[in-house]
This record gives structure tokens, C-alpha cells and sequence, in this order.
């Protein structure tokens, strides 16, 4: 059967990304045509990044595919609700899957989905698409790991399928399938390099309460160091980016993996400037050294909180300490450190943000991104606050993002500490330069009174 997979992430209707422009292509679904191309399976993609809704629907009605695939996640659950009616429309079986369709497998086959993947999605879809043209939606039973509905219309979810152990043994993503110059393109323009991305691992063994691990689950499974060399040879010798990024959740969560993909990477005389992601307990002064001969210009670090007692609730298993030490370390070694700053958890007051502040500015990370918590379906954080989640909006015009916690701050109350924590660090910042920007720093200081005034102003209205 012919399959035409997409991901329903359109750049063009995200004005925010629009002003980014960071982006990188659907390596799930690439790993995917390829895994299916190596069975012998017809698979196209329509990677819709660059493209309009309306060359969406061209394409269905130009290919005319037996079978479309949707990739599915939070941001991109709307459109993909739209593409799932446009694929129907021309007669196609739809299967959905990603981090959002699991928990919410009856509503998205109430939408028009005919089969929901549940986990990852080669080996599902390699027994599913010929049991399709065999059997038919209705008689799916002996696939592991989806959901559909039977013949009497009721839901059946079949046993979980296991995660394939020898990730190493998958081959490497499709990218010959897109149109990979574009995104080069794009960081090009904006920023004057180009970057490309790469995975080595699948899964995170860590149980942080607000993490998704639906596709991947709690496990590590990863390839082997000198498959990742091949594979970053060949994006060198096809593409010549000149940054990677390694799209990882915990690059160094194996120190013995990283020393011998180093000592891999110096055997070939390969040295690629790159970002990735990790955690501060996952750091130490070797790995750090190691990362910057590599070649790291900038790692992240999940720092969420400068309360103790929040990041202990978010079950982060990190110090606050820690996350100073090691921010401190790595830009000793020339390598940028970015934070991600979580607002709004569960139990957060007034005065943990105010640790959070002070936190920042003592760990002076080189850049910070910040966030308003919201509970995923399926994370332990949304099964502790599920009594006091409120849902005002039907299911297909809302994201989890628009729900809301009875008893929080107000989202307005959010907005307004975001706009101290943002300006009050970045005051602190140009005051405390050895070449002091008193513009800079006056336009800071008034936008961070502005946001404490407006939380004393909205503190006391909570959501109900």
C-alpha cells in the first residue's frame, strides 16, 4: 500500500518561530520512510514546514495514497484534526501517532483517524500497513501497539508493542526525502550559519513529573558511536552544515558512550562546532573538557527552579547548587550555557520565583528560555493536578496549553513575572558589566518594575 507520511507543523502559521527561525527537520518520520523504504514499502513525504495547507491538499490529490500518516504532537494537534478530514476526503486510511494521539486515542478516532500508533512507529507500521490491505480497519487485533475500532464501533486498544532494543541496527533517517536545503537556508539567512540536527538516542530514563515519555519511553536505548560518525560524515560530505545539533534529551547521560564517540570523532579528523541538551548531574569537569574539544559551542541544562523545593516536586533529582557549579564549569571552557525556567508548578509561590531570580542572576547563564508549566495528559504531573485541571474549551479547539489550574495565578499574573524575571536578570546583567550600557540597563529596570507591579496588581486572583 502506498503511504504518504507528514508531521502538520506548518512555519508559516507560527509567527513566533517566524521571528526564530530555528528550524530543523521531522527526523521522526524521516527515521520512519526509512525503516519502511528498507522493507520495500512505497513511501512518500510531504514535509509541510516550508509548504501551505493548500500544497497539503495538491498533494493528496495529485498521489492519491492508499494511506496517510500523520505525525501528531501538542503544537500541532489542530492542523492535524484539519489534515485528517482533507486525507479522508480523497479516500485515504488515516493513521495517526506522536506524543499526543495515545491519550486521547477515542477523540482523535471520533475525528476521523482510523488507526492510532501507540509507541514508536517502524515496526507498528511495517505489520499494520499489509494487515491493512488484508484485513481491513475493522479486524486489527493481532497488531501490538495501536488503536482503532471495531466492527460494532467500540474502541480497542491491543497490548503495547516492545521498543526495538537495537536501535543501531535502524537505518538512518530519510533526509533525501525532503528538501533539507531549505532549512540550511533558513538558519543561514537569519543567523549567518547554517545547522543541521541528529539523533543519537531514543528514550530518557528519568521520571521528572512533567515530561512526556510516550513514544520512547523511560528507557536509553542508543547507536553505537561509530554509526553516529558515519552518519555525521555524511551530513558533512551532503549538506556542509556548519553547526549540528544533537537532539538528544540527556547527551551525556553515558560518559563512557561520549569518550569513545570523541576518540571516534578525532580518529576521522572530524570537528563540528554543535549544541545539545543535558543535565547538570550529568556533568562533570572531564565531560566538559570533552564536550568543548568536540567542538560544543552551547549546552542546554533543564534548571526549571531556583527553589530546592520545587525542582524535589518536580522530581528533577538536580541541585540547584549543581546547576551552578556546572554552568560556571562550562563557560570556563569557552562553551555557552543555556537554562530552561519552568513558572507555575504546582505549589510555586511568590517567593520560590524570587529564589528563581536570584538564582539566575548568581548562575549568570549565558541565555535562558522560560516557560508557563501546563499539565500533558499521561505525566504523573497531570494525574497529581487532574481534580483541579479546568477545561473550558472542547476538545478539538484547545490545546493542553489552554487548560487551566484551579488555584494557580493567573495566566496574566504569569505574563507579568515573566516580564520581571526576564528584565530584572537582564538589568542585573548590564549593571553589573565591565562596560556598562546605561541605556540598556535603564530600559531593563523599567520593564522589570512594570512586571512586579503587575504580579502585586493580579496576585490575587486565582484560576476557578
Amino acid at each position: 500500500m502506498s503511504l504518504l507520511l507528514s508531521h502538520g507543523y506548518f512555519l508559516k502559521d507560527d509567527p513566533k518561530e517566524l521571528r526564530i527561525m530555528r528550524p530543523y527537520p521531522p527526523l521522526g518520520i524521516l527515521y520512519i520512510s526509512a525503516y519502511l523504504k528498507s522493507k520495500g514499502f512505497e513511501i512518500q513525504v510531504f514535509d509541510s514546514t516550508f509548504q501551505t495547507r493548500q500544497a497539503f491538499r495538491d498533494r493528496l490529490s495529485e498521489a492519491q495514497p492508499q494511506v496517510v500518516g500523520l505525525y501528531c504532537n501538542l503544537m500541532t494537534k489542530l492542523i492535524v484534526l484539519e489534515m485528517i478530514q482533507e486525507a479522508k476526503a480523497v479516500g485515504a486510511t488515516v493513521i495517526v501517532g506522536g506524543p499526543e494521539p495515545p491519550h486521547y486515542a477515542e477523540e482523535f478516532l471520533r475525528h476521523g483517524a482510523d488507526v492510532v500508533v501507540i509507541g514508536e512507529g517502524e515496526q507498528t507500521l511495517e505489520a499494520l500497513l499489509p494487515a491493512l490491505r488484508e484485513q481491513g480497519v475493522k479486524n486489527l487485533g493481532d497488531i501490538e501497539g495501536i488503536a482503532y475500532k471495531n466492527n460494532q464501533g467500540d474502541m480497542v486498544r491491543t497490548p503495547d508493542r516492545p521498543y526495538i532494543k537495537e536501535v543501531h541496527a535502524l537505518p538512518a533517517p530519510d533526509r533525501s526525502a525532503i528538501d533539507i536545503r531549505q532549512y540550511l537556508d533558513a538558519w543561514k539567512t537569519h543567523h549567518g550559519s547554517s545547522s543541521i540536527s541528529i539523533i543519537t538516542a531514543r528514550g530518557c530514563p528519568y521520571k521528572c513529573t512533567w515530561c512526556s515519555h510516550t513514544v520512547f519511553g523511560e528507557s536509553h536505548r542508543r547507536r553505537t558511536p561509530e554509526l553516529i560518525v558515519d552518519e555525521i560524515e555524511q551530513l558533512i560530505e551532503t549538506y556542509h552544515p556548519d553547526t549540528l545539533w544533537f537532539a538528544d534529551d540527556v547527551f551525556t547521560i553515558s560518559h563512557r558512550w561520549l569518550y569513545r564517540f570523541a576518540e571516534e570523532m578525532k580518529a576521522r579528523g572530524l570537528h563540528v562546532p554543535f549544541e545539545c541538551i543535558s543535565r547538570a548531574d550529568r556533568l562533570n569537569e572531564k565531560v566538559i573538557r570533552t564536550l568543548a574539544e568536540l567542538g560544543c559551542i552551547r549546552i542546554w541544562l533543564g534548571s526549571e527552579s531556583g527553589s530546592q523545593r520545587i525542582l524535589d516536586a518536580m522530581r528533577r533529582d538536580v541541585t540547584v547548587e549543581c546547576i551552578r557549579e556546572m554552568t560556571a564549569l562550562a563557560q570556563q571552557y569557552g562553551i555557552q550555557v543555556g537554562l530552561f525556567v519552568m513558572l507555575g508548578y504546582d505549589g510555586e509561590e511568590v517567593s520560590d520565583i524570587e529564589e528563581t531570580v536570584a538564582h539566575l542572576k548568581r548562575t549568570a547563564p549565558d541565555t535562558f528560555l522560560t516557560t508557563v508549566s501546563y499539565p500533558i495528559k499521561g505525566t504523573p504531573y497531570y494525574r497529581e493536578i487532574q481534580s483541579h485541571i479546568i477545561d473550558r474549551l472542547p476538545w478539538d479547539t484547545r490545546t493542553e496549553r489552554d487548560l487551566s489550574i484551579g488555584g494557580r495565578h493567573s495566566y496574566r499574573f504569569y505574563r507579568y513575572a515573566n516580564r520581571w524575571m526576564v528584565h530584572d536578570v537582564a538589568f542585573h546583567k548590564a549593571w553589573h558589566s565591565p562596560q556598562r550600557d546605561y541605556t540598556k540597563a535603564a530600559k531593563a529596570f523599567v520593564n522589570a518594575r512594570i512586571g512586579r507591579w503587575g504580579m502585586r496588581l493580579t496576585s490575587r486572583k486565582r484560576e476557578r
